[in-house]
């Protein structure tokens, strides 16, 4: 392996609302699964998680600018995308001959916008970028492919500053033959390891369903490609042996989509032996008790459940294609083999009236499950629901770094309802449902975690004029570093 970073990696600050509320931050498995299959070209690799070191734009531009690498990635979701640019903007005026990429849901779904709104960014890689990755390393270190050959990307032609398309990339099919996420590249013991995401792991991609405020099908594609239940289980027993993590995450959109698979996997995990506990995520339609407990015999301890309404009417809006017997049915299964359960509802989907979010709380305390998230319809680039609203000017869009999920993003007030009540109705829910008394005897602990939640989510903000990160640095400020 080449002696010198070929590629550095960056994880930008994410002024996330839940996740800073709920206090913990969780290693970038998407950059590490880019660096792996960078490593596994012989490239040397770098990862800057900075929303865990939390250095500013001028500190990493001045490390990246000692490295000095021909090829920079920053990847960015929608809340992060003006946080991204900014890294690359620092380090380009530093490195002007550094080739900047950037990739990620937002990215890849707004590529000629995310290229307009900066022009110190040179690609956006669109969808899976395993592949491409690789290829545009060949491109700036060796030169080895003209970029227009490249596939899956979004360019500025450097002889005339326009944007080019690249044909699409095919999505992979083989899932096995991606190498492991390049974990050995971030600091594991700074992050918080009580939490299931630090040990996460994807055992498939894509998802079949249609619902409208998800864009998961249409970055991962339509069609469900899974990994092999040893291929899985050989990765859970990497994170045992070499990262002492029990404490899994599953993070797959539909994990129990292919049952035999999933028994398939819990027989593996039985076999070997392992010692480990793990959390995943399932729809309400595809689980029974007997798959539950064969999973609970091999290590699952909670189950998370995207019931998203407890409005039957509000579900068929959203395209669920659920019912709340399902859920109902669902929740119990998993309460019958004594697995913790998670749910989460999103309030202030359009159509959506006062009473049909009131059905919601009042459906979520009555299911009764361990831990239960709330958010406010955040119409994310790509989702159905976003293309219905924009040609409708129902939305908010210039300012990113709101879709927190806990911001009011509609134009609720041309719709009927108002943002400060749907503000009121998530402040509402957390309460009802979390500061329910039977709920505290059983879950004394939470007590602590809610006041912490409701301090940095709903207090600090007002306190702080909606910046409860001030001291991190202002985003705005091209000079700042700290």
């Amino acid at each position: 392996m080449n002696k010198n970073v070929d590629v550095v990696l960056i994880n930008p600050y994410d002024e996330n609302a839940v996740k800073n509320a709920l206090g913990f931050i969780t290693p970038p498995l998407n950059l590490m699964y880019l660096a792996s299959s960078l490593e596994a070209e012989l490239y040397s690799v770098k990862i800057i998680d900075d929303d865990l070191l939390q250095k500013g734009y001028g500190e990493v531009a001045e490390q990246i600018k000692k490295i000095n690498p021909p090829m920079v990635g920053v990847t960015a979701g929608t809340s992060t995308i003006k946080s991204a640019l900014k890294y690359l903007e620092q380090i380009k005026k530093i490195l002007p001959n550094v080739l900047t990429v950037i990739g990620g849901p937002h990215t890849t779904f707004l590529p000629y916008e995310t290229l307009k709104g900066s022009k110190y960014l040179d690609v956006v890689v669109m969808g899976e970028g395993e592949e491409t990755i690789v290829e545009l390393a060949d491109h700036a270190t060796k030169n080895y492919h003209d970029i227009n050959d490249i596939k899956g990307i979004v360019y500025r032609d450097s002889t005339n500053g326009k944007l080019k398309t690249t044909e699409r990339r095919p999505l992979i099919n083989d899932l096995d033959s991606i190498p492991f996420p390049a974990r050995h590249l971030v600091p594991f013991s700074d992050y918080d390891a009580t939490q299931d995401q630090t040990g996460g792991i994807i055992t498939s991609r894509g998802c079949v369903y249609n619902c409208t405020y998800c864009s998961s099908s249409l970055i991962m594609g339509k069609k469900f490609r899974s990994r092999s239940p040893k291929n899985v289980v050989d990765e859970i027993e990497e994170l045992v042996d070499t990262y002492h993590i029990n404490d899994i995450g599953f993070m797959d959109d539909t994990f129990m989509l292919n049952k035999k698979r999933a028994r398939e996997i819990a027989d593996e995990l039985k076999v070997r032996d392992l010692d480990i506990s793990f959390v995943a995520s399932s729809r309400v339609d595809r689980v029974d008790k007997d798959l539950l407990e064969n999973l609970k015999s091999s290590g699952l301890k909670t189950i998370y459940y995207g019931v998203e309404s407890g409005s039957q009417r509000i579900l068929d809006l959203m395209k669920k294609g659920i019912t709340l017997k399902n859920v109902e049915d669902a929740v119990g299964a998993a309460k019958d083999v004594n697995l913790d359960v998670l749910t989460s509802f999103i309030l202030g989907y359009p159509g959506e009236t006062e009473d049909d979010m009131n059905k919601t709380i009042d459906f979520s305390t009555k299911l009764d499950s361990d831990y239960c998230q709330y958010s406010i319809l955040t119409p994310f680039p790509g989702t159905p629901i976003y293309k219905d609203l924009i040609e409708k000017n129902l939305i908010d869009n210039d300012e990113w770094n709101k879709y927190t999920v806990l911001k009011p993003i509609l134009k609720y007030s041309e719709i009927g309802l108002s943002k400060k009540m749907v503000e009121r109705k998530l402040a509402k829910a957390y309460l009802k449902f979390y500061t329910r008394p039977k709920y505290l005897m059983k879950h004394r602990y939470m007590i602590k975690v809610m006041l912490q939640t409701v301090m940095r989510s709903f207090i600090l903000p007002k306190l702080t004029g909606g910046n409860a990160k001030g001291w991190y640095q202002n985003l705005d400020n091209d000079n700042s570093s700290k």
